[in-house]
């Protein structure tokens, strides 16, 4: 099956055109929990599917990116509705990045069958990894060079600290050599990118100094209450961009009532008025 974005010989195209056509940097984060899903929702596969894929036809014209959460479908023996709602996105969304979390981190044959999961059961665009293991655990996903990978970096959890600032033979804490390592050596076809808490907006000033205009993909913002304005001025790129701001919880979630995909909209509207306003300050500052 061909992937939609076949006219993109990169990655950094793709992310580009998904930037400009919506003129945003907001990402949706599709994680549907089944013990918050809306009034006349059940718990079904076909019923996660269904909110998903109202939540995207409201969204789509405010984000330029979707960030499926692979576990919440996991869980609910949900992978097929989650197939066909990455499908859907990519006919309700043409322009917009799919993003699959996965934060997967595996060596050689396994990290092989990861990649054909992603990028070829799910046809994602890019999906997200954990550098634990190392350069032979990313050097698999570069058989798919217009695709894109992102690798945990500076995470938003409070725990993250607990091995991303230790110290390295190389006097730097681990989240910088991750950042450095990621976008060289690891990067032989410019598709790879790093994920960075809002939480942490001086942390991304760091990583974005070392990892010159790689894209970079940042969880916090909405519910983990992530700093918006400082996240946009440490963390555009040298073309404007650069950023891919997920919320998720706060757009899902935003009714829980027979209205929730009109929330959903104004939410997400909301939030990439507010992604612009930051960048328009950071622009003029």
């Amino acid at each position: 099956m061909g992937h939609r974005f076949s006219q993109f010989k990169t990655f950094s195209e793709r992310l580009a055109h998904s930037f400009t056509t919506s003129n945003s940097m907001l990402c949706v984060g599709l994680d549907p929990d089944i013990s918050r899903m809306p009034t006349g929702y059940g718990t079904s596969a076909a019923d996660i599917e269904r909110f998903c894929v109202e939540i995207v036809k409201a969204t789509a014209e405010y984000a330029c990116a979707f960030k499926p959460q692979i576990a919440y479908f996991a869980a609910n023996r949900a992978e097929g509705a989650l197939e066909n709602i990455i499908g859907r996105i990519h006919e309700l969304a043409p322009h917009a990045t799919v993003v699959l979390d996965a934060k997967r981190g595996d060596i050689g044959a396994t990290a092989k069958q990861y990649a054909i999961e992603a990028f070829e059961r799910f046809q994602a665009d890019s999906v997200t990894l954990s550098p634990y293991m190392g350069h032979d655990s990313v050097e698999p996903y570069h058989a798919y060079p217009d695709r894109g990978l992102f690798i945990l970096c500076r995470t938003s959890n409070p725990g993250g600290n607990d091995l991303q600032f230790l110290v390295t033979g190389r006097e730097e804490p681990i989240y910088q050599t991750v950042a450095k390592l990621a976008t060289t050596r690891w990067n032989p076809h410019q598709q790879v990118g790093l994920v960075v808490g809002a939480t942490y907006p001086e942390e991304i000033r760091v990583v974005r100094r070392l990892a010159g205009d790689a894209p970079l993909l940042v969880p916090g913002i909405g519910a983990q209450g992530g700093d918006l304005q400082n996240t946009v001025k440490n963390g555009l790129c040298s073309h404007g961009w650069g950023l891919l701001i997920n919320s998720s919880r706060a757009i899902l979630y935003a009714s829980n009532g027979a209205d929730f995909a009109q929330a959903a909209a104004r939410e997400a509207e909301l939030t990439r008025a507010a992604i612009q306003t930051a960048k328009d300050q950071a622009r003029s500052g």
